[in-house]
C-alpha cells in the first residue's frame, strides 16, 4: 500500500503518463544515452546491468564448482577485500541469507582502519581463509593495501582470486602471481550496479547462497521492468518516478524503514541512490537505519519506503507524509530488490535530468589524499562543532562522517548521538565510517546540495601496521582520508566541523 499526498500523487500521474509518451522504456532497453544526456560519456558504457542478471544464469554452474572446490579443500572462510559496490552487496547477500545454508564464513573489509583490519584477520581464522579481492577499477587503494598486506604473509598466491574488469591492474596481478581464479566483470556495469554481477555472484556462491534463485528472481523483475511495459505497471519505473517527483517538491530524504533482518539492504540501497544522484546540486539522500519516532521528529523534506509492516509509519501516513511499503523479502527475492532499485534509481535521475552512472565529485578527496600521503600538509581548521549546528534549519541535513573503528561500541555510541540529535533539530542526521562512506555518500556530500552539516569524527589509531610496498601506514592513510575529505568539504563551501568521539557525545548532554 502507497500514501501519497495529493499534489505528489498528480505529479506522478503526469510523468507516469510522460514516461510512456517519451517512450522512455524502450529508449532505455535500446540504450539510448539521451534519455538522461546528450554526452554518452559514462552512460552508453554504462548499462550492462540491464541484462546482466540473464547473462549471469550461464556462469551458475562455474560459480558453484569454485564453491564445492573452495569446500572441499577444507576452506572455512572468506575474506572479501573491496569497497563501495565491490562490498556492500556481497555483504547484503551473506547477512541477508539464510545461516544455516552457509558453506564459508565470510568477513568484508572495506576500510583503511588498523583496528579494523587486525580484528578481521584475528577472527576470520586466516590458515583457513580465502581471500577474494574485488575491485573494478583494479586500483582503488583500499582494497590493494589490503591485498599487499595479507599477500606478505602467504608465498601461496593461491590463496587468493581476484573480481575485475578486463585488462585492470589487478587483473595483471592475478595473472602474473598466479592467483587460484580471476573472474573478468563485465566492464559496461558501474560498481554501484554490479550486484547481479560477478561482484555479486561470486562472493554469494561461496558461502552457499542460491545463487540460481537470486538470479531467476533478477531476470523476472527485470522482465518486469521491461521495454513494453508501461510505467504504471513497471515496478522499477514507478519507484523511480515516485522519488524523483517527491524529490523535485522538497522531499528529498528517502528514510528507509527495513525489519532487523534486511538492514544491510538499507547500506546498499544508500551507496546506490546517494552516488547516483547527488551531483549538480541536486539528489535524493537515503537515511538508513533510523530509530523510530514520532510525526513531530520528521520535517516535510521526506519520503518512507518501507519493507514489512511498521506500523509507527501509520502516524506518519496520517500526518500527510508520503510512505510506500513492500512486503518483506526472502534472501532469493534479493535479486528482484537489486534490480528493482537499480531501474529505479535510474529513473529517479531520468526526472531530475542527472547522469546516473558517473561520480564527478568521488575523485576530490582522492587527490586530496594523494597529495598528502605524498608529503603535503595541508592546514584545516573547522569552527567548533556547537557552532556549526547553530546554522542547522528544516531541509538541512547532519551527518556523522566517523574516521574511527567500525565496532558494536562505536555504533552504539554514534547511533545514541544520532538519535538525539535528530529529536533535538528535527533533521535527519545519517552515520557514516570513513573511508567507506567515501565510495557511497561522499558522492552526495560534495556534489548534492548544499543543505549538509558535517561532523567528523576522528581519534588517535591505537594500533597501527605498516603498508607492504608502501611508506605509509593503514593509520596514516586513513588520516589522509579523513584530512582529504574534509578539506574537500570545505573547499565547497561546507558546513563542518572536526571533533572527537567524547567531543561528539558532549553536543547532546
Amino acid at each position: 500500500m502507497t500514501t501519497l499526498p495529493p499534489t505528489l500523487a498528480a505529479n506522478v500521474r503526469e510523468r507516469l503518463q510522460e514516461y510512456d509518451s517519451e517512450r522512455i522504456g524502450p529508449r532505455i532497453w535500446a540504450k539510448d544515452h539521451t534519455v538522461w544526456k546528450p554526452d554518452p560519456t559514462e552512460i552508453a558504457d554504462r548499462l550492462g546491468w540491464l541484462t546482466v542478471p540473464m547473462a549471469m544464469l550461464n556462469e551458475v554452474g562455474d560459480l558453484e564448482r569454485v564453491a564445492s572446490d573452495a569446500d572441499s579443500a577444507g576452506y572455512k572462510h572468506v575474506c572479501l577485500l573491496g569497497m563501495g559496490g565491490s562490498s556492500l552487496a556481497p555483504e547484503v547477500l551473506y547477512l541477508c541469507g539464510d545461516s544455516e545454508l552457509r558453506t564459508l564464513d565470510m568477513r568484508v573489509l572495506d576500510t583503511s582502519d588498523p583496528a579494523q583490519i587486525k580484528a578481521v584477520e584475528a577472527a576470520a581464522g586466516i590458515d583457513r581463509t580465502i581471500f577474494l579481492v574485488a575491485s573494478k577499477s583494479g586500483g582503488t587503494i583500499e582494497t590493494i593495501s589490503q591485498y599487499l598486506y595479507f599477500r606478505a604473509k602467504f608465498p601461496d598466491a593461491r590463496r587468493f582470486m581476484a573480481i575485475t574488469d578486463p585488462g585492470s591492474g589487478l587483473a595483471g596481478i592475478a595473472q602474473d602471481e598466479h592467483f587460484l581464479r580471476a573472474f573478468l566483470a563485465d566492464p559496461e556495469i558501474g560498481g554501484r550496479y554490479s550486484a547481479l554481477s560477478h561482484f555479486g555472484m561470486v562472493p554469494a556462491a561461496l558461502v552457499g547462497a542460491d545463487v540460481e534463485g537470486i538470479l531467476t528472481a533478477g531476470v523476472q523483475m527485470a522482465e518486469a521492468c521491461g521495454s513494453r511495459v508501461s510505467a504504471e505497471h513497471n515496478p522499477g519505473a514507478w519507484l523511480g518516478i515516485v522519488l524523483g517527483e517527491a524529490a523535485r517538491m522538497g522531499r528529498d530524504k528517502l528514510t528507509l524503514v527495513l525489519p532487523r533482518e534486511l538492514q544491510s539492504f538499507g547500506w546498499w540501497v544508500e551507496q546506490l541512490v546517494a552516488e547516483s544522484t547527488g551531483k549538480e546540486g541536486k539528489g535524493i539522500l537515503p537515511v538508513e537505519g533510523e530509530a523510530p519516532g514520532p510525526p513531530e521528529a520528521f520535517g516535510d523534506d521526506r519520503i518512507f519506503v518501507a519493507y514489512g509492516k511498521a506500523a509507527w509509519l501509520d502516524d506518519l501516513e496520517r500526518a500527510g507524509h508520503p510512505v510506500v511499503r513492500f512486503p518483506a523479502f526472502d534472501s532469493c527475492s534479493l535479486g528482484a530488490e537489486f534490480y528493482r532499485w537499480e531501474f529505479a534509481t535510474a529513473i529517479a535521475c531520468w526526472v531530475l535530468g542527472l547522469n546516473p552512472f558517473d561520480q564527478p565529485n568521488v575523485e576530490e578527496a582522492k587527490a586530496v589524499t594523494s597529495r598528502i600521503l605524498a608529503g603535503e600538509t595541508p592546514e584545516i581548521a573547522t569552527p567548533p562543532a556547537p557552532e556549526v549546528l547553530e546554522t542547522v534549519q528544516p531541509g538541512d541535513y547532519i551527518a556523522i562522517n566517523a574516521f574511527i573503528t567500525r565496532d558494536r561500541a562505536n555504533e552504539k555510541r554514534l547511533q545514541t548521538v544520532r538519535a538525539a540529535l535528530r529529536d533535538r533539530y528535527h533533521v535527519p542526521v545519517t552515520v557514516g565510517y570513513g573511508p567507506r562512506f567515501l565510495h557511497s555518500t561522499g558522492q552526495f556530500h560534495k556534489g548534492g546540495p548544499n543543505t549538509g552539516v558535517f561532523l567528523q569524527v576522528v581519534g588517535e589509531d591505537k594500533v597501527d601496521m605498516p603498508i607492504p610496498g608502501r611508506d605509509y601506514t593503514f593509520s596514516q592513510l586513513k588520516q589522509a582520508q579523513a584530512h582529504g575529505d574534509l578539506a574537500s568539504l570545505l573547499a565547497r563551501a561546507r558546513r563542518a566541523a572536526r571533533l572527537t568521539l567524547e567531543q561528539l557525545a558532549e553536543l547532546t548532554r
